[in-house]
Order: C-alpha cells, then sequence, then structure tokens
C-alpha cells in the first residue's frame, strides 16, 4: 500500500475533494493541516516549490492540486 500525506487547509474545497477521493477509494492517507501546523506548512513548501494546497505527496511523488486522473494513475486505480 503506498503511502499517502496529504497537506490540507480546513477551508480548501479541492482538499475536500482529495481526501473524499481516497476515502471513496479505500486510500489510507496522513492529513497534515498546512493551516496550523508549521512544520506541516514548511514541507509542503519545501516539496512542492509553491505555498498552494492541496500537496499531495504518494510514496515521493509529489501531485499539487487535486488531479483525479494523475492519482489514480498513481495509485494504479481504474
Amino acid at each position: 500500500m503506498a503511502n499517502v500525506i496529504i497537506y490540507s487547509t480546513p477551508t480548501c474545497h479541492f482538499c475536500h475533494l482529495a481526501k473524499d477521493f481516497f476515502t471513496a477509494n479505500k486510500v489510507a492517507f496522513t492529513d497534515k493541516n498546512a493551516a496550523t501546523d508549521p512544520t506541516a506548512r514548511k514541507e509542503a513548501i519545501s516539496k512542492s516549490g509553491q505555498m498552494g494546497v492541496p500537496v499531495i505527496d504518494i510514496d515521493g511523488k509529489i501531485v499539487v492540486g487535486f488531479n483525479e486522473s494523475e492519482l489514480r494513475k498513481i495509485l494504479s486505480i481504474k
């Protein structure tokens, strides 16, 4: 199973879409709140090179934003 980390904020619509996608597809993930956790925010910026969310780390592969087709490809979900 893939190690999935999502850096998100509570008010981010695309963050909610990504988490709903993971839940619907039974993909376990760790949610790190970039709004309240300065360490998580620094990690997200370091990994993505930008300040937007969501930043999704799947076994070291970084996806910025909610890109369902890319997530399906990386996670081998049809």
